[in-house]
């Protein structure tokens, strides 16, 4: 079994992180404490740094709504949840996204159940937004500003999700972007790996591909997620330094041959 992922050149390394970087979108300069948002929107993922980072913004005395059911990524939740040092006494299996992470949220970050809403029905970031939204109305809860946070290589296409599902609603939150948490790859000793305990969130390898799935959604062409696509999100700009990141990444052989020999592409 491989159980290394190879080096890659500077060139492709750099590119791979500012992919990464630009796909996690952060709209604070600093960790946000003490910011103005009464609600905290939680996307259901599996990345332990994320979730906490969202629990630690809602434990500032806000509303947590967290968004999730039981979709092909609720698996990898279950799987974070029985690595934890600390979660693994909660029960997963057969259980939404949501519920796993209001038990978590309620029992690890002391949030009380009353300011915990759970939407246990969605599958996908577009379910993601438009639940959220019609959860939003059905309670009556309003607000001017609200905390998206959501797993890094998803961070931007569910920003760009939220926006279209409230672009025509007058009511609708300023929607701040946080992800908690920024994996960053490095070339180590024995092979690529990530610069802090990220690969206890994903291999390399994994992390990787979800790069290099995630940018064809984004792009606003007949091919992605954008109004000259599918229509699932709003057009997004993608700066031409992550375009030709981008293009490093499809570019380089031996990236996608060892991603390839894992079956990742």
């Amino acid at each position: 079994m491989l159980t290394t992922f190879p080096h890659l050149n500077e060139t492709t390394l750099h590119a791979a992180n500012r992919v990464g970087e630009w796909l996690a979108q952060n709209d604070f300069a600093t960790p946000p404490v003490n910011v103005e948002a009464d609600i905290v929107v939680l996307a259901g993922n599996a990345v332990m740094p994320t979730i906490d980072a969202a629990c630690r913004l809602a434990a500032e005395n806000r509303t947590l709504l967290i968004s999730g059911g039981i979709g092909h990524s609720t698996t990898f939740l279950y799987s974070a949840v029985a690595r934890h040092p600390r979660y693994n006494t909660l029960r997963t299996t057969g259980l939404a996204e949501a519920t796993i992470l209001a038990d978590i949220a309620h029992q690890f970050w002391n949030i009380p159940r009353e300011r915990i809403v759970v939407e246990d029905k969605s599958t996908n970031c577009g379910e993601n937004a438009r639940f959220t939204r019609e959860l939003m109305k059905a309670r009556g809860m309003t607000c001017q500003n609200a905390i998206v946070v959501q797993d890094p290589t998803m961070q931007r296409r569910t920003m760009a999700t939220f926006a279209h599902v409230w672009h025509a609603d007058p009511d609708a939150p300023q929607w701040h972007s946080y992800p908690g948490y920024l994996p960053v790859l490095c070339n180590g000793r024995n092979g690529l790996t990530f610069s802090e305990e990220a690969d206890a969130v994903w291999p390399v390898e994994r992390y990787l591909s979800l790069l290099l799935g995630e940018l064809p959604r984004i792009q606003d062409d007949e091919h992605g997620y954008g109004p000259r696509g599918k229509g699932f999100i709003g057009h997004v700009d993608m700066p031409v330094d992550v375009q030709a990141a981008w293009q490093v990444l499809r570019e380089d052989a031996l990236l996608r041959e060892a991603l390839a020999s894992r079956s990742l592409l």
